[in-house]
């Protein structure tokens, strides 16, 4: 009996961790994630994705991405300031999170950053916006994909 390897129409299970450019932990899951490998609707970056072709369980990768590669740039158009009297209660602290719509109809995921002389910033780019990051990936299981694994990845993409 062969031990699978990380091929398309796999589902895969992983761990990881993501260090910004210094080497720091700025994210860590052992609890594992799982996709299907190969389906256009896999929530994994790209470059994540095709490094992790061919590993079999317990082998990891480490991929490093830019700033753009990764979860972007950092766009200063996604920063916006209001009066805090303007913003719910549960708002009122730095690091409180929340969601708005923008004006094109699009929800956005915010952090407050600051509050002070009344005012309150937000900012909507990732917090990891901005910076080149390394991921280190360990394969944590892999077994043949059913069509309702590839159904249900595909619905939660889309959704």
């Amino acid at each position: 009996m062969s031990s699978l390897l990380v091929t398309e129409n796999k589902f895969v299970s992983i761990v990881y961790t993501i260090r910004d450019s210094s080497g720091s932990i700025v994210e860590y899951s052992d609890l594992p994630v799982s996709y299907v490998h190969g389906v256009s609707s896999s929530p994994l970056f790209p470059q994540v994705e095709i490094a992790l072709e061919g590993l079999g369980k317990g082998e990891q990768v480490d991929v490093f991405l830019t700033a753009s590669e990764a979860f972007g740039d950092h766009d200063p158009d996604l920063i916006y300031f209001d009066e805090l009297e303007n913003t719910p209660e549960e708002l009122h602290f730095v690091g409180a999170e929340g969601d708005a719509e923008n004006d094109q109809g699009e929800v956005l995921h915010f952090i407050v950053t600051d509050i002070n002389d009344g005012k309150i910033t937000v900012d909507a780019n990732h917090p990891l916006a901005g910076q080149d990051v390394t991921f280190t990936v360990r394969v944590a299981d892999i077994r043949y994909a059913t069509a309702e694994d590839i159904g249900e990845q595909a619905q939660q993409f889309f959704h």
